[in-house]
């Protein structure tokens, strides 16, 4: 089912069917163990979610450390269990598309985002240039955070507020074009992949990370709305916001995404294309419902 989604009559107001959650006594891995998500347990969709607009929606509350390299992530050909891979350009709708699905189907949830602005705000910590691949890559192997709900940890200091401003979002950006970080975060993001499934949101989930993932969903809007959502996102965190200079600096980071010579954005041949422009939630989840259980 690829092709560019497009509203059906009366589909906005669709309610599927909810699917039973994932036992929350599911033991964590330890070290080196079969990894755990990233903003994982089983997701949660927050109080008063169906109205919100696509922007990112509460994680599940759920404690623990990032996994180290070197977890057993199997690798496409030997992990059977299911994902949905949900890629897309900056404030396109992924993160909160990707946090409803997860809830609906009682799925693991992955943001891979936070582990390239992790990267990147350890780097600017750490005075490490955000133009050498082999000294970031060297970071991510051994990153010092974890995750509490919504809430993250680099080194015990919170730094969720950090993380979510623009400047890690532009770091994030810069440092992901290096061949060497990406190819360090691949076996962690990997090993997030555990049952009952996975929903993973990223820039190369389906073309990259997850290959073989039975559903794969590309959401993309127009800049100006996008530049739109960014905004409302700062203002609601507190935090300072312009939407000219929103708009340049997510037009650049499209530039940089796309033109990357590892991974690359774009959405792969065999995703399905939606359009969040003017879409609301309910409608946009309920489109990538369809799309995983009519590839089941």
């Amino acid at each position: 089912m690829s092709g560019t989604a497009r509203p059906s009559e009366g589909a906005a107001n669709q309610s599927p069917e909810r699917a039973q959650p994932a036992n929350r006594s599911h033991p964590l891995p330890r070290e080196g163990g079969r990894g755990v998500g990233l903003f994982t347990g089983t997701a949660r969709p927050s109080e008063g979610a169906a109205n919100q607009s696509p922007e990112r929606a509460q994680p599940a509350n759920r404690s623990h450390p990032l996994p180290r390299e070197g977890g057993r992530g199997e690798g496409p050909s030997v992990n059977t269990v299911p994902v949905i891979a949900i890629d897309g350009t900056s404030a396109s709708g992924k993160g909160t598309i990707a946090a409803r699905v997860a809830a609906e189907l009682g799925f693991h949830l992955l943001d891979s985002g936070a582990l390239y602005r992790l990267v990147g705000l350890r780097a600017l910590r750490a005075g490490v240039s955000l133009e050498d691949g082999t000294a970031l890559a060297a970071l991510a192997r051994d990153l010092p955070a974890r995750f509490d709900g919504e809430r993250v940890f680099l080194a015990e200091a919170d730094v969720s507020a950090e993380l979510r401003g623009e400047t890690c979002a532009d770091a994030a950006s810069r440092v992901a074009v290096h061949p060497p970080l990406r190819a360090a975060l691949l076996s962690r993001q990997r090993a997030f992949r555990v049952a009952p499934g996975l929903v993973a949101d990223g820039r190369d989930m389906g073309t990259v990370v997850f290959p073989e993932a039975r559903s794969k969903v590309f959401l993309t809007a127009s800049l100006q709305e996008r530049a739109e959502r960014r905004y409302k996102q700062l203002i609601a965190k507190g935090l300072a916001a312009n939407i000219a200079t929103l708009l340049l600096e997510i037009e650049e980071r499209d530039r940089r995404d796309r033109e990357r010579v590892a991974a690359p954005l774009a959405a792969a041949p065999d995703a399905l294309v939606i359009d969040t422009t003017g879409l609301g939630i309910e409608f946009v989840v309920a489109k990538v419902l369809e799309h995983y259980r009519g590839r089941g």
